[in-house]
């Protein structure tokens, strides 16, 4: 998609604060038309300074493909409600984790859109079906879930509700993905989404390591920094466990599936790997990576491994 298509499409984001403006910059760096709408004035005021300062720092880092003024230009500030959203394609609700907030907000949407307008959450946690409850025109409703900063964690997860309409879905992953974003669907509804279920096991699980005198938080925070984050910063954790076994994902889980069933029980979750559980991951896996080409992916795994450390030597230095 060109910045010409893109610019047709209008974006509003309701809400100026972090991930409001992270959207902005995000879409008008895609070559979109932006408007951000908040009702506070102030908040626009700041929303501006902050959009030009962390464009500013992309172009020093090489990762604007045009002058930072020339997207700056695209992204226009209003408090006038109707106006942001009137002509809009999607609009992208930002605002606090209040569900009453959201809920008016999405009333006042609803009524205030044309009916093709896709009208999406950045919701931590609630729900499609919670914040549009029965307004009439929930069926183009869904949540769209970013890591903040969306600028620079590139993933968005869309949550339809069960009654969101399947073209609504579907032109929104088109959208974020002229964005740039990797669009990741979810299958049903569940709160917190997989980002912050991801996010919340590991924190769950590192308190109680503090909490049990385990570990101290500085060393927790190297086992990530130092060795999972390393792995997780281009591969997941089930490609991760697939290249750390000759013969794949099926080998680790015959390995250590019962040793992780021991730990999950000890903090009272009884969740085995079941033999059909990791035949479906298994076949996932292997259609991602026939195992004919496991030392072939090794090989690349080690080499950004390489280069992850360099970088990571080079940032120490400058750090001083």
């Amino acid at each position: 998609m060109t910045a010409t298509d893109a610019s047709s499409q209008k974006i509003t984001i309701v809400g100026a604060g972090s991930i409001g403006t992270g959207w902005a910059i995000t879409f008008a760096r895609a070559g979109f038309s932006v408007t951000v709408n908040d009702l506070e004035a102030s908040q626009l005021d700041k929303a501006k300074v902050v959009v030009a300062e962390r464009l500013q720092e992309l172009s020093t880092y090489g990762l604007l493909a045009e002058p930072d003024l020339e997207i700056i230009s695209r992204i226009s500030y209003t408090d006038d409600f109707k106006t942001a959203v009137g002509d809009a394609a999607l609009v992208i609700e930002a605002a606090p984790e209040i569900l009453a907030l959201k809920q008016e907000l999405f009333a006042r949407l609803a009524a205030a859109t044309p009916r093709h307008t896709i009208l999406t959450s950045s919701s931590s946690a609630l729900t499609a079906s919670a914040i549009a409850g029965d307004l009439p025109d929930r069926h183009r409703c869904l949540v769209a879930h970013p890591g903040n900063p969306p600028y620079l964690l590139p993933v968005v997860e869309l949550v339809p509700a069960p009654v969101t309409a399947s073209d609504v879905l579907q032109s929104a992953q088109r959208i974020f993905a002229d964005a740039g974003m990797s669009v990741v669907t979810l299958g049903r509804e569940i709160e917190g989404f997989v980002f912050n279920r991801l996010q919340g096991a590991v924190l769950r699980e590192a308190y109680c390591l503090v909490r049990d005198g385990v570990v101290s938080v500085d060393d927790l925070d190297k086992i990530i920094r130092d060795g999972l984050g390393m792995r997780y910063a281009f591969i997941g954790p089930f490609e991760t466990s697939d290249l750390n076994v000759r013969g794949g994902i099926s080998a680790h889980a015959a390995r250590m599936g019962a040793a992780y069933e021991r730990m999950g029980d000890e903090r009272g979750q009884h969740d085995p790997w079941t033999p059909d559980l990791v035949a479906k991951v298994a076949e996932q896996r292997r259609e991602q990576l026939p195992l004919d080409r496991w030392e072939e992916r090794v090989a690349w795994r080690d080499r950004r491994l390489m280069a992850l450390s360099r970088l990571k030597q080079d940032l120490s230095r400058a750090d001083g």
